[in-house]
């Protein structure tokens, strides 16, 4: 199965419109401290790794009934985590290119 995802105007326009996603920060604490996109949710790549050895249905506290849009600095550890996701039946999307990509876009917003 292959993820989808969505690019960093696309993920604006969408939150601009209102859209009812979650988006999901899958970065450290301290990190997601540092910056985050507004109204994410933070759950350490860590905990969801964890899944992936623990045959148990964990629950997250994430709806299985909307988007989940799964960032991290540049989206490579959101993409392990959105196929974790995806193959426990949640909704995934990775943000392209990760929060380096959307701050480059959000920037160019302001020039």
């Amino acid at each position: 199965m292959t993820i989808r995802r969505i690019t960093p105007r696309d993920l604006h326009e969408r939150m601009k419109g209102g859209d009812k996603l979650v988006l999901l920060d899958v970065r450290a604490e301290e990190k997601y401290h540092e910056f985050h996109i507004e109204e994410s949710r933070n759950i350490p790549k860590t905990t969801i790794f964890g899944l992936k050895d623990d045959r148990a249905d964990s629950q997250l506290p994430l709806p299985k009934s909307e988007e989940i849009i799964v960032t991290c600095t540049t989206g490579n550890s959101a993409a392990k985590c959105a196929e974790i996701l995806d193959n426990r039946d949640y909704q995934v999307t990775v943000l392209d290119g990760g929060l380096t990509a959307w701050k480059a876009y959000m920037s160019s917003l302001k020039n």
